[in-house]
């Protein structure tokens, strides 16, 4: 129950939108043990297992970037292997990696009769060993063969593992994180690039950008219009953002909304590049969900018009109520 706009919004983002703090730290702490008591320990466990490249390691994905909302349903680490000694080759639709000859461990993750190394046997390897940690409740392969998804007992959230490997300069200085493509293979990803690019914004912006992204993807989710991928829909706020320095988010988020669904409604038809230059348009959305999504952020964003009228004439009742209109029945109620 809220007086106030403003009221109304800090209560729907602390109770509703925001993960919990102590939820938050908790499964940082499960993180963290994970990896340092668990994962980093295979090699002990196991003389077949890869040898790790521990430095390398990187947490990625939402949660990492702190764009993620309620509920907590899945925590993505990337976990590095050394290459020992091997190289990958590139071509338009895959990475492949060339294991050397002295590299023991890793050829025998090849594929049959060959020196490529097989990213599906890679992620198979790690969960023949994640069956034996503490808690375990359910260790299979991603439905998308990227990843390795591992259910503790004791936690809510699955975490996705993922192999990967970093690679050495490229001719252009760059530097690249290989994981499986879900064939078998291998492709580049970089998510450095997205970390940093979300602190920069955010931190130009006062801080104030990260929960425009939270609130967004909670109206997302409603039903009332097909889905936009969550890493495209941050991209185009990203975007938005980073065009429009002349003016900084505010820290009332109410006001920001009327701005981004109405970007929402033009962007949505556009491309979006990807962040990083490995891709090139992420936005591979249907012309009918584009035109959809389009409509609702449209219809959405003379709402909110309407709240932010209602509320700078004080009807606090009316604006909290079309602003129910936009978030639904989680959103607070006027008392």
């Amino acid at each position: 129950m809220a007086t106030t706009v403003i009221s109304a919004f800090n209560e729907f983002l602390r109770d509703i939108v925001n993960l919990d703090p102590d939820e938050t730290k908790t499964a940082k702490n499960s993180r963290n043990w994970l990896i340092e008591q668990q994962i980093h320990k295979f090699p002990e466990k196991d003389d077949l297992f890869p040898n790790l490249y521990k430095e390398k390691d990187f947490y990625f994905g939402s949660f990492a970037r702190r764009t993620k909302i309620r509920k907590l349903d899945d925590i993505d680490i990337m976990i590095a292997l050394s290459a020992e000694g091997g190289h990958y080759n590139e071509s338009q639709h895959h990475v492949e990696i060339t294991v050397a000859n002295d590299a023991d461990k890793l050829k025998k993750l090849c594929f049959e009769n060959s020196n490529i190394l097989n990213s599906r046997k890679v992620i198979n390897k790690f969960l023949s060993l994640l069956k034996d940690v503490p808690q375990y409740e359910k260790a299979e392969m991603k439905r998308n063969q990227e990843a390795a998804t591992l259910k503790l007992s004791s936690h809510g959230w699955n975490f996705d593992l993922v192999p990967c490997f970093f690679t050495k300069e490229d001719s252009f200085g760059r530097t690249y994180y290989l994981i499986p493509d879900g064939q078998g293979n291998w492709k580049k990803t970089d998510p450095r690039i997205d970390r940093d690019r979300v602190s920069s914004i955010n931190q130009n912006n006062d801080g104030n950008v990260l929960n425009v992204i939270r609130i967004f993807k909670y109206w997302n989710k409603r039903a009332s219009m097909p889905t936009i991928p969550s890493y495209l829909l941050e991209n185009i706020i990203l975007n938005y953002y980073a065009k429009n320095t002349h003016s900084k988010a505010s820290e009332f988020v109410d006001m920001e909304i009327p701005k981004i669904l109405n970007d929402i409604h033009s962007s949505i038809h556009s491309t979006v590049m990807d962040p990083s230059g490995i891709q090139d348009d992420i936005n591979t959305l249907s012309y009918d969900t584009r035109s959809k999504i389009s409509e609702r952020s449209l219809n959405d964003y003379y709402v909110a018009e309407e709240a932010r009228k209602c509320e700078n004439e004080r009807n606090y009742k009316d604006s909290i109520s079309k602003w129910r209109d936009i978030f639904g029945s989680e959103f607070p109620e006027y008392t």
